[in-house]
């Protein structure tokens, strides 16, 4: 692996990854690292390209990412592990358990899509043109180049077929806002088609784990201490 994670690390036990969204870093699960480590061994990562992360030269793409999540757990000797995922990190953490099967206990799935037509038009009418904007100066500007790259993964990632979801093994929440930019027929889909998954919509936007941490923090260990993995 070209690349080598900046994370955050807190507590002991049964490991639990978070992977953050578009743009982020570790730091997006501030109120949820403190709470998540009395019980588990958890591990906030920063995705190629984002936070202290290096962009390294292989593929800005979902799957290259959950290549790289592969490699991050061999690095650090993780066998198998909890994985909760927000928005691309949702759709990394997706692709991973589908390649992965043996490396995932369980998943947590907090406002994923399997492409882009899972988006509301208002969220990804804008998205479309700033990736078409940048893309014409990519070659020119290191600036647009890393903007294309970013709102690239917005734009053809993760190309997932919803046929594809019944693989998953882990048993798996999905979680979403109720007024999340991800369409909520959408959020269902991705339910129904994951065999014996729990779907929990919870008061907020797309940000829940920063806006209502309390709730959202509360139906994830719920989740992990009711449904034990397989």
């Amino acid at each position: 692996m070209d690349i080598r994670h900046h994370f955050i690390e807190k507590g002991e036990g049964q490991p639990l990854l978070l992977l953050h969204g578009n743009g982020e870093n570790g730091e997006y699960f501030k109120n949820q690292i403190d709470v998540f480590a009395r019980g588990y061994h958890v591990f906030a990562i920063d995705t190629r390209g984002h936070g202290q992360t290096p962009r390294g030269k292989e593929p800005f793409t979902i799957r290259q990412f959950a290549e790289d999540l592969l490699g991050f757990m061999d690095e650090h000797e993780i066998v198998r592990a909890d994985i909760l995922g927000f928005s691309d990190g949702g759709n990394i953490a997706m692709v991973f358990a589908l390649n992965h099967p043996d490396r995932v206990k369980r998943l947590i799935l907090n406002g994923a899509n399997l492409d882009p037509s899972g988006v509301k038009r208002r969220v990804q009418i804008p998205i479309d043109m700033g990736y078409k904007f940048s893309s014409l100066f990519a070659k020119r500007s290191e600036k647009a180049l890393a903007r294309s790259e970013m709102l690239g993964l917005m734009v053809n990632d993760p190309d997932v077929q919803p046929e594809e979801l019944s693989r998953i093994q882990a048993p798996t929440l999905v979680i979403a806002g109720t007024k999340d930019l991800i369409l909520r027929k959408h959020t269902k889909l991705i339910a129904e088609c994951i065999p014996d998954s729990l779907l929990v919509f919870i008061q907020g936007d797309h940000c829940i784990a920063a806006k209502n941490p309390k709730a959202f923090n509360h139906a994830v260990l719920r989740f992990l201490k009711e449904h034990p993995a397989k």
